[in-house]
């Protein structure tokens, strides 16, 4: 399954570092999905320490438990030796080109198909309401 490091200060939460913001909109609905489907989180930060720590705990709390934290798999030992590069297919991070796109946004763009059946439904939806509806029945030809 796809891995995905997430950055946490600026992209979980608002960026308040070294305390912690609050948590950005749908983030942690987002995560807590993209954990049913299957993917692998890892949590890729800067911080590191007590901050760590309570990030980690901040995260745990509101339902979300890392597959490994600042390290490619929970066993991984940092050495000096081996590359600080994570190993990670997609990045969720603030830092990125363009800044953080926010959750809904990253959501689309991991699931473009969902956008097109929320958007056939809301077509449906319009075409369900009687004055639109109508409108169409009478419209002269």
């Amino acid at each position: 399954m796809l891995k995905i490091a997430v950055d946490f200060d600026g992209t979980i939460v608002e960026n308040r570092y070294p305390a912690i913001g609050k948590p950005m909109l749908f983030a942690f609905e987002t995560l807590k999905e993209l954990q049913k489907r299957g993917f692998v989180l890892i949590l890729w930060t800067f911080r590191a320490g007590k901050e760590l720590d309570e990030a980690v705990e901040f995260c745990r709390s509101n339902g979300i438990e890392f597959y490994a934290v600042n390290k490619s798999y929970p066993e991984e030992v940092f050495d000096g030796e081996i590359s600080r590069k994570i190993d990670a297919d997609i990045f969720i991070d603030d830092r990125n080109v363009g800044g953080f796109p926010g959750w809904s946004e990253v959501w689309q763009m991991l699931f473009p198909e969902d956008r097109n059946v929320l958007k056939e439904r809301q077509a449906v939806a319009r075409l369900k309401r009687p004055s639109l509806l109508k409108r169409l029945l009478t419209r002269k030809k």
